[in-house]
């Protein structure tokens, strides 16, 4: 697969490893070759100067020069992937996050969220509603209670609590789509690349940053897939699935079809082979790997995987083509698109 990178803001030389990140497909190693490329340092940079910055999507550019605004003043990994995907929970135009969310098929925008740092310490939201930003609420469970998980009416009363102002999430375009699928009621959890039409109702932001001491954080926030059965939870709030951080090893999170990362626990198992020593991107290709040979429909959906080491090492994974992750620091920014099985 030949990889088309997208430069955003002078991308410069520190960059320029990441790319080969993108350019393998599920076949790495030709039939015979003795070296496994996946076992050495082809998927980034040892050293690669701090802070950086990574998120899933095209809207991870955006969320990432706010997380780097923090990481740039010597702000806290913490503070900055909070930060980032705010940016994305009050945008409109992303019909998968936040304010803009698509619905459920009742007409409901639920949202999940969660959040972690370099200590281990963690929370979560899910099934909550009317609230724009869970991410700050899953911050707040995670720093302010004994819990790391508060779901539906208790998560939005802890919200409210806490000061988090209730509004209506569902814009008008929102709720013009959703009136539009009652008309077939045809569910669809992962959208061919051939409808990209369809293609916003799963994207989900994941984010990770490692800040100039070293330190790593991560976050995932989504309004969940797009017209799901009310009360759906995906990955997305669940720790180890969607997110997960080892200050000693790395972080990893995820997107695209929550049930199969659950089953999985994918971003838990791609920190755990980063700690056996494999690469950011061998890890991820091992999480892909693991979906796509327990599930004989593998190829009717998506889940991307992204991963840092503590070094700043990155790697990337997707099921299908058409998953890009966006990456920032000093040198730049950049859109790259992700590597994907070959079936």
């Amino acid at each position: 697969m030949s990889t088309r990178r997208q430069f955003l803001v002078g991308a410069g030389a520190a960059l320029t490893g990441m790319a080969a990140a993108g350019r393998a497909s599920g076949r790495l190693v030709p039939s015979g070759n003795p070296v496994d490329p996946l076992r050495i340092a082809g998927s980034g940079m040892d050293g690669l100067e701090k802070p950086l910055v990574v998120s899933t999507w095209n809207h991870g550019v955006p969320a990432n020069a706010a997380a780097f605004e923090i990481l740039s003043r010597g702000g806290r990994a913490l503070d900055a992937v909070e930060t980032g995907v705010r940016v994305c929970e009050a945008d409109p135009s992303i019909r998968s996050v936040g304010y803009g969310g698509l619905p459920d098929r009742e007409g409901h925008v639920t949202l999940d969220a969660c959040i972690m740092d370099e200590k281990g310490h963690a929370g979560s939201v899910a099934f909550l509603q009317n609230i724009m930003h869970p991410i700050s609420v899953a911050r707040k469970v995670m720093e302010e209670t004994p819990h790391v998980m508060l779901v539906g009416e208790g998560a939005r009363r802890f919200a409210v609590e806490s000061g988090f102002p209730e509004e209506d999430l569902l814009t008008e375009s929102s709720r013009e789509a959703w009136q539009q699928w009652l008309q077939k009621a045809d569910y669809q959890p992962w959208a061919p690349q051939s409808d990209p039409s369809l293609q916003p109702a799963h994207d989900t932001i994941s984010m990770l940053a490692i800040d100039r001491n070293g330190n790593l954080s991560g976050s995932c926030t989504t309004s969940g897939l797009a017209f799901k059965m009310h009360g759906r939870v995906g990955d997305s709030p669940i720790i180890g699935a969607s997110l997960f951080v080892d200050n000693e090893v790395g972080g990893a999170c995820a997107t695209g079809v929550g049930e199969e990362v659950m089953k999985t626990v994918g971003s838990f198992l791609i920190v755990e082979l980063m700690r056996q020593g494999m690469t950011p991107q061998a890890a991820c290709r091992e999480g892909v790997r693991r979906i796509v040979a327990r599930n004989p429909k593998a190829g009717e959906l998506q889940v991307g995987y992204l991963a840092i080491d503590r070094h700043g090492r990155t790697g990337a994974y997707a099921i299908q083509p058409g998953f890009q992750f966006a990456v920032q620091s000093k040198s730049g920014a950049e859109l790259i698109d992700a590597a994907h099985w070959d079936f």
